[in-house]
């Protein structure tokens, strides 16, 4: 018998129908409500992403441009993932790590992460993202929570991971309890699909098939006092439309419950690994689409960060920048191991995707600045407490702005210095000089230009 859930898949199905019917009075109203800031809840948004009027879809790309300036200005939040196991007990048709191919798998030794985190440290990155394949027998939460310590451990001249994000298969109270001891940032979970036929169908077998215990984790985190969680979805698994509002529908449940939503989408496309093959999958998403996806959640969540990872090429990463995302990654490797091996320039392994921008990280960061964007580095929120409902309603409130942009300012030197070659320093030089003036209170700019001074003469980490 199937498990009820707050996903109703006929709901949504029916409510895409009936949202092709919205008056054009109505979508206009719709988009009023986006230009205030207020967002868009799962009907408004069903319109939206079935409505093809050309002067609707422009107005969806200019309020998506107005709220990704207002709220978040030209600051992009940088990290890069780290990959710790890919031993996985899941059967699953669209991914590498599936059981049963056949390849050299691999878990990270303690040592062996300490020279995964020293070469992302030496790449300036200090958020990461670690993830792992699904297997307690070998991956257990034992493993994860060590591997945790030793990254927090470890102290470079220029630094240390300052945030850890946690990327693991759903699990227990008990266990997300042991995530939130140990200084998590977010917890980060991909539904993959919220069409329950499309997830048994591509769910073979394994732990990760039972849809509702998949669905449920975020409440399992909340209820463990993890109040920054992260969704997302694979799109190209199912209808992208029926996707979002899955999304939306998911953030909703969880504002209604916990009072606050989703801290972070990701919106990863399906591409080619090893082991798949795409012809068999008829949902795939085409560019036009999924940058209307992108500015319609854009709308819909104006202050819910959106991680676009290096799935994406560097035009397309470009063009998404400006709709909507906020976090993207730089340098990426996504095989266990990877950055070591890159280092000694060998590809032997098993990628769980195939990146498309393969660029440095330094070079990623150096070409932000080259269109007008600040790169941030900043970890503040998560070090001062401002997680959850508290961080939302400083950042609807507008005076998140007073917190970000200096700490990007001040992260952005300490790279610069750090880790930039002389054209990169004053490329950084020339970005703080044009973004200082736009922090509007003026104690909170003169600290800045203080804390930038400092980190010229060698003090590090200053974050508001």
């Amino acid at each position: 018998m199937e498990e009820k859930t707050f996903i109703d898949k006929n709901y949504i199905e029916n409510l895409l129908i009936e949202a092709r019917n919205t008056p054009n009075a109505k979508i206009d109203s719709y988009l009023d409500k986006a230009e205030r800031f207020e967002g868009l809840n799962h009907r408004e948004i069903a319109a939206l992403l079935v409505s093809e009027n050309p002067g609707h879809l422009e107005r969806v790309d200019r309020t998506a441009l107005k709220i990704k300036d207002r709220v978040y200005g030209n600051r992009i939040v940088m990290f890069a993932p780290l990959y710790a196991s890919d031993y996985c007990v899941n059967r699953c048709s669209y991914c590498s790590y599936n059981c049963e191919h056949e390849f050299t798998r691999k878990k990270l030794t303690q040592d062996e992460v300490r020279e995964e985190v020293r070469i992302l440290e030496a790449m300036g990155h200090k958020r990461i993202a670690l993830e792992t394949g699904e297997n307690d027998a070998v991956c257990s939460i034992d493993y994860v929570v060590n591997c945790i310590k030793t990254i927090y451990d470890m102290k470079f001249e220029n630094g240390e991971i300052r945030r850890i994000n946690v990327n693991i298969a759903a699990t227990t109270v008990e266990n997300y309890r042991r995530l939130k001891d140990v200084g998590i940032g977010t917890y980060i979970l991909f539904q993959e699909t919220y069409h329950q036929p499309t997830y048994e169908k591509v769910h073979i077998a394994g732990p990760k098939k039972n849809f509702a215990y998949h669905l449920t984790a975020f409440d399992r985190a909340h209820e463990a006092g993890i109040d920054d969680v992260g969704g997302g979805v694979l799109f190209g698994l199912a209808d992208p439309y029926f996707e979002v509002l899955g999304l939306m529908i998911h953030n909703e449940h969880l504002e209604e419950r916990f009072g606050v939503g989703f801290h972070t989408i990701s919106v990863p496309r399906l591409c080619p690994a090893e082991g798949m093959n795409m012809s068999d999958f008829p949902h795939l998403v085409d560019d036009e689409t999924f940058a209307k996806i992108v500015a319609i959640i854009r709308l819909a969540v104006p202050f819910t960060g959106m991680i676009l990872s290096t799935r994406e090429t560097r035009n397309m990463r470009q063009r998404l920048l400006r709709l909507g995302i906020s976090q993207i990654s730089a340098g990426s490797s996504t095989q266990v191991g990877g950055y070591a091996k890159r280092q000694q320039i060998s590809q032997t392994g098993n990628p769980q995707f195939f990146v498309n921008d393969d660029r440095s990280a330094l070079s990623i960061i150096s070409e932000l600045m080259d269109d007008g964007y600040t790169p941030s580095f900043c970890t503040a929120c998560y070090r001062k407490g401002r997680t959850g409902d508290r961080f939302m309603r400083l950042a609807k409130s507008g005076q998140i702005k007073n917190v970000c942009l200096p700490n990007a300012l001040t992260t952005l030197a300490e790279y610069a210095i750090d880790y930039g070659d002389a054209t990169f320093k004053q490329k950084a030089d020339a970005a703080i000089a044009r973004e200082m003036p736009t922090i509007s209170n003026e104690k909170i700019r003169a600290l800045t230009l203080t804390n930038i001074e400092k980190i010229k003469h060698g003090e590090r980490d200053f974050y508001i």
